[in-house]
């Protein structure tokens, strides 16, 4: 979805309320100065003066606050702030559709697996004591059972904010053989974080300790990196005026604290973003090309509950591309289980209506390919997976 425009409007209507809300406290703190600098002076002369002065104090006040003229700084702030007020719920209204049920079809979703859904997207979020009252409220308790792993990432995570790489390299080293199958490197990557510190904050011999017991079993298949975390050994005590200072820099810890929360998805046999969250993102940002071909579809009453596929492409960011789609060149129509993509023995791939058509709806008549010289039969073709 197209939201630009709504947060360009609303970083308008942000910018004039600092302005009015900067601009009022200017005009107070100078009205506050002005009376205390008054009643200063009758407190001064208070034994001395004659009560003609005190009316002369609070006459010059009366001026000074005039000259001030607080209404006249405050109006035009303020008229420039509520006329973005009331220019930003109007263009809400304008971009969102109030009633998107047009947009959707008519399917009975499976409510225990929505539930569970909803469940592990809370816990993936780190947000246990909501994802526990849920699991009560709709009576999931198996649910339950998916918040123990996320329990044990994020308390992981934590340990790493504060530095502390032991409950990440025990995880790591149960999952040992799981990492490599999967050609990880991270084992390796978070020894070389935890040898580093020992470097800077308990010196060379307990690196050199460090380094024995944990980091020869890479030195084969990682020499490189062994070379130069044994190279750090020399810069003990100085490590940040080192040509190795970058192994000092935060940014490591960050990137690890990522690929570790990746790679414990994937052990689990979890994605890494939520599903639930991919899932709104995407029908948010297709959400208007839908509502549109629904009221060109209704003004032309035509249905498209019963559409296997929509006759308008709905275009996604990358972010939510998971698949390949493959469009036949020849027809220019998306691949689906009626119309797969096969491959011809030329080598080139079209959607299999097109080979039909190509060949007259004949497996053993021979037709020219589209894309090279070669002539193929269609009962040569076969069915191409991606």
């Amino acid at each position: 979805m197209e939201l630009n425009s709504i947060k360009d409007a609303f970083d308008r209507v942000t910018k004039k309320q600092k302005l009015s809300s900067s601009k009022s406290q200017e005009v107070i703190d100078q009205i506050g100065q002005e009376i205390e600098h008054a009643l200063l002076r009758i407190q001064s002369e208070q034994n001395s003066a004659s009560p003609s002065d005190h009316n002369l104090i609070l006459s010059e006040l009366k001026t000074k606050l005039k000259a001030i003229a607080p209404l006249n700084h405050l109006e035009g702030t303020q008229k420039e702030l509520n006329m973005a007020l009331t220019k930003f719920p109007k263009l809400l209204e304008k971009s969102f559709n109030p009633d998107i049920s047009k947009a959707y079809r008519n399917i009975d979703f499976d409510l225990h697996t929505v539930n569970q859904i909803i469940a592990s997207h809370f816990y993936r979020e780190s947000q246990f004591d909501l994802g526990d009252c849920f699991i009560n409220e709709s009576q999931e308790l198996e649910a339950a059972a998916g918040k123990f792993p996320f329990l044990e990432m994020f308390q992981i995570l934590e340990a790493m904010k504060s530095r502390n790489l032991e409950p990440a390299l025990s995880w790591a080293a149960r999952n040992h053989d799981q990492l490599n199958q999967n050609r990880s490197d991270i084992e390796l990557k978070l020894h070389r974080l935890q040898f580093v510190e020992i470097l800077q904050n308990r010196g060379r011999d307990e690196a050199l300790k460090y380094a024995r017991a944990f980091l020869t079993q890479f030195a084969t298949k990682h020499m490189a990196v062994f070379q130069k975390l044994m190279a750090c050994l020399l810069w003990a005590g100085r490590l940040d005026s080192s040509p190795y200072a970058e192994l000092l820099s935060s940014i490591h810890w960050d990137k690890l604290a990522e690929e570790l929360a990746q790679q414990f998805c994937n052990l689990m046999g979890e994605s890494y973003k939520s599903p639930l969250s991919v899932t709104i993102a995407a029908g948010v940002q297709g959400l208007p090309t839908l509502l549109k071909l629904m009221n060109v579809m209704t003004g032309k009453k035509q249905e498209w509950q019963t559409m296997k596929q929509l006759p308008v492409p709905v275009d996604l960011d990358r972010e939510f591309q998971f698949h390949s789609i493959f469009v036949c060149p020849v027809s220019r129509d998306q691949v689906s289980e009626e119309n797969p993509p096969m491959l011809l023995t030329c080598g080139h791939v079209l959607c299999k209506q097109s080979i039909t058509k190509l060949s007259k709806n004949n497996s053993t008549r021979r037709f020219k390919c589209p894309y090279c010289p070669a002539e193929v039969e269609a009962g040569q073709c076969t069915q191409l997976y991606f």
